[in-house]
Formats: C-alpha cells, structure tokens, sequence
C-alpha cells in the first residue's frame, strides 16, 4: 500500500494558513474544522506546518495568551514529508522514529494532502482485517484429504 492509496479514501479537503495568519485565527480553522494540524504555505511554497503540539507549546511558553503571536513564530518549518509513492511501512517508521502525528504529501513541489497517524493505522487495520477475512474463508474452504475423501 501506499500514500496514494490512504488520500483516494480520505478524500481532498486540504486547510493551510500562511505564515503571517494570527496563531488564535488559526486555532479556531483547526478547532471549526476538527483538524489537527494546518499546512502552512508561501506563494505556493510550503514552509511549514503547524499541528496542535506547537499550539499547546505556544500556549505553555506564553501562559495561555496567544494574542499578538503569527503561525510562523510557532510552525514547524521543516516538517517531514513524503510522496504519493511512499510506502506506507515507509510512513510508520518515519512518523514513529521522528514522533509526527502528520505529514504533508507532495508531488514536486505541489501539495497532495497530508496523512495522519490515525490515516495510516486505520489503513492497516482495515488491510488485517481484509487479510483475516480472506484466510477464514480460505481455510473453511480448504479441500478435504483424499484418502478421507474416498473412504
């Protein structure tokens, strides 16, 4: 399997910020759309990323106010990323070696998408079961032995 496997099903809708968006509007696109993590771009360039850790970092380092702070006084700017030919054991050694809950996904320089931790698990929960699916029926029709067969 890979990346392009997991966006054909997750569908399209990709949400990015600018660098010079304000930290508490950005908050809210990721809290109305239930996202965790925002691609940010500059002239069609991708620069960074800004995911709920470096929000809650943010709100750390600055006792819970995020007024007057931009995305890219916080983003991540050199996020991981990957392709749509990626493998996706390729992507779960990458997320869990560097600890990231997202990657974007580029072709060239062009954003794809991006997955997430829980993209990939389900994507591999779903291929177990379909694999588990398809040995219990295998062996329920597993061919009887000859000699039981003629006696």
């Amino acid at each position: 399997m890979i990346v392009s496997d997991i966006l054909r099903v997750k569908g399209s809708a990709l949400y990015t910020v600018s660098p010079d968006t304000a930290l508490q509007k950005a908050v809210l696109v990721m809290s109305d759309h239930d996202i965790g993590s925002l691609v940010v771009m500059e002239h069609e360039d991708l620069v960074g990323i800004l995911t709920f850790r470096e929000v809650i970092q943010a709100l750390a380092l600055h006792h819970g106010a995020l007024s007057g702070l931009d995305v890219r006084s916080v983003m991540n700017s050199a996020p991981l990323t990957c392709t749509m030919e990626t493998q996706i054991d390729e992507v779960r050694r990458m997320m869990l070696v560097d600890h990231a809950r997202y990657l974007p996904v580029l072709e060239q320089k062009t954003l794809m998408g991006v997955i997430s931790f829980y993209d990939v698990a389900k994507s591999v929960v779903e291929s177990q079961d379909f694999e588990n699916t398809m040995l219990k029926a295998y062996i329920r029709d597993w061919p009887e032995d000859s000699e039981q067969a003629s006696n």
